[in-house]
């Protein structure tokens, strides 16, 4: 009788044991899909990115809101040492208080100022402090490739 309860319990784990392992061996042989989290860095350099085209497109609604006009300029670039002081001058100018765009921006400023300050403050390497590269669009070069001779 002990020998065919072992036998019986042999039998119902088989098929179990069958349809597991393979279904085991996918699973580990399958990378996730899930990103991996962002960095400290990286939402900065995106955050800034965000804001420079926000910005951008604000100054194209000025002619609608002649307040944009009094709004410091904001070309951010995250490795320049001046860009905390860019992000404070821009929180704290005058408000266009009709402008749900303006306060949008303002506050994603704001967002990125007291991550870049207090939270990846370690995190972010600045390169030059050139603070009047701030004030101007970063100009996109195109290099062509050497034609050979």
């Amino acid at each position: 009788m002990v020998g065919r309860r072992a036998g019986t319990m042999r039998m119902a784990w088989t098929p179990v044991r069958t349809v597991m392992l393979p279904l085991l061996l996918l699973l580990l042989a399958v990378p996730p899909a899930w990103p991996a989290p962002p960095t400290c860095y990286s939402r900065m350099l995106s955050l800034s990115r965000e804001v420079t085209n926000d910005f951008q497109r604000l100054l194209a609604a000025e002619l609608q809101e002649p307040c944009v006009r009094h709004l410091p300029r904001l070309y951010l670039d995250i490795h320049n040492y001046c860009v905390l002081a860019k992000l404070r001058d821009f929180v704290a100018s005058p408000q266009c208080w009709k402008m749900a765009q303006a306060d949008a921006l303002k506050e994603k400023v704001r967002k990125l100022y007291t991550i870049t300050n207090v939270y990846c403050r370690r995190d972010l390497v600045f390169l030059s402090d050139d603070c009047s590269a701030l004030e101007y669009p970063i100009p996109v070069t195109t290099i062509l490739p050497d034609r050979q001779r």
